[in-house]
């Protein structure tokens, strides 16, 4: 009989020549399981995905209780959907008042599209202004605005009059004038690495946007939903963005994005063309129902309250001299070693002893370290030790 890998590697898509190939049968808590009985300690959340981690049972209930009344019934916006009502006003609730409108979509990347186009629209001008080393998805527009050549060059030519500050260097935001219709940033630049921006440099950002009239939009894709100790992460900062979008974290486990946005700019895709952004499966209901519960279950078990501990127990464990840094904030951080290979041989030595840890898109020199929000400090210290293990051996 043909494997499951084998089916794999036949059958679906590749997106890269050597993937991971780890099959998973069941997921629970902070574990992932394999076929053969293994166990995984997740340090990875699905890439931020599993803030409360995997399969929490108020989740799983919700689920079960909209399979029971309906599925997709028709596109986005046209028919009043209890969960679609319901999360977006509980996430209004937990945003700045001058947040009006939430657009629910399938992914991060859609939410990146839809931010760009009515930040567009509602200034009436083109040029969007990006950071270097910026990750925001892989569509054609979202991949405009990576900052790394060497993933566009293949797919170009993209979006015109996209232009690049330094992140975290306030003397490069000179290039945001009265032509920029958006500034698209990441609160933390989370694939180049987890790098953390000043509050000076943001606060300056926000100055910046205010005098020229650029829209300001935070991608909090991955930093969302007390990932950094905070509900969402610009309030470290500061500032309010004019747009901010989410994804990831927010669905419980369960496909969903979102863009929110001041009721004004939100309303530029009302007419002019009328549907003037829609989608078919975007903010569905079984998806909106699990993001509401996956919202109060991080409310309810006051899951930021223990967030900076962890990250502090993760700090104290992890100081080894083999480790040049750690970067990061809250539970999303990383840990700099010196070549990629080092990266390679110590997350293949820790999943081969039951700990799942993995690296970043344009920073393969680092591990990353995310795991779901609940993760107990004994489960820490037991993958901490292993990680070191890990270094001691190949570093």
């Amino acid at each position: 009989m043909i494997s499951n890998r084998e089916l794999f590697l036949k059958n679906t898509a590749q997106t890269s020549s050597s993937p991971r190939l780890f099959e998973i049968v069941k997921a629970e808590g902070v574990y992932l399981y394999g076929p053969n009985g293994e166990r995984y300690l997740d340090l990875v959340s699905g890439f931020n995905v599993s803030n409360i981690g995997h399969r929490h049972p108020n989740v799983i209930e919700a689920i079960q209780q909209q399979l029971e009344k309906y599925l997709h019934v028709t596109v986005y916006g046209e028919f009043v959907q209890a969960p679609q009502v319901k999360f977006a006003t509980e996430l209004l609730a937990n945003l700045p008042s001058s947040f009006g409108s939430v657009y629910l979509t399938n992914s991060g990347a859609e939410a990146v599209e839809g931010s760009m186009k009515i930040a567009k629209k509602y200034t009436g001008r083109r040029q969007i202004i990006a950071a270097e080393k910026a990750y925001h998805g892989s569509t054609q527009g979202a991949l405009s605005l990576i900052g790394n050549p060497a993933y566009q060059e293949a797919y170009a030519p993209l979006l015109p009059e996209i232009e690049f500050i330094q992140f975290n260097n306030t003397s490069s935001l000179d290039i945001i004038t009265n032509q920029t219709a958006a500034v698209i940033v990441e609160a933390i630049q989370g694939e180049a690495g987890v790098r953390v921006p000043s509050s000076e440099f943001m606060q300056a950002l926000r100055q910046k946007c205010d005098e020229t009239g650029a829209i300001l939009i935070f991608d909090e894709i991955q930093t969302g939903f007390g990932r950094t100790g905070k509900m969402f992460a610009f309030e470290h900062f500061g500032i309010v963005p004019d747009v901010l979008m989410l994804a990831k974290g927010i669905g419980g486990g369960m496909p969903l994005g979102a863009f929110v946005a001041r009721k004004e700019v939100m309303d530029v895709i009302k007419d002019n063309p009328m549907l003037g952004h829609i989608t078919t499966f975007g903010g569905h209901p079984v998806s909106c129902a699990a993001a509401l519960a996956s919202l109060q279950v991080i409310q309810n078990e006051k899951l930021l309250d223990t967030v900076e501990t962890k990250a502090a127990l993760f700090r104290k464990e992890l100081n080894h001299p083999a480790i040049k840094e750690i970067r990061g904030m809250g539970l999303m951080m990383c840990l700099q070693l010196e070549t990629f290979e080092q990266v390679y041989q110590v997350s293949n030595f820790c999943a081969e002893h039951g700990v799942m840890i993995d690296w970043y898109l344009h920073c393969e020199t680092a591990l990353r370290v995310a795991p779901p929000l609940t993760i107990s400090e004994t489960e820490i210290k037991h993958a901490c030790e292993i990680i070191r293990q890990g270094i001691e051996k190949f570093v």
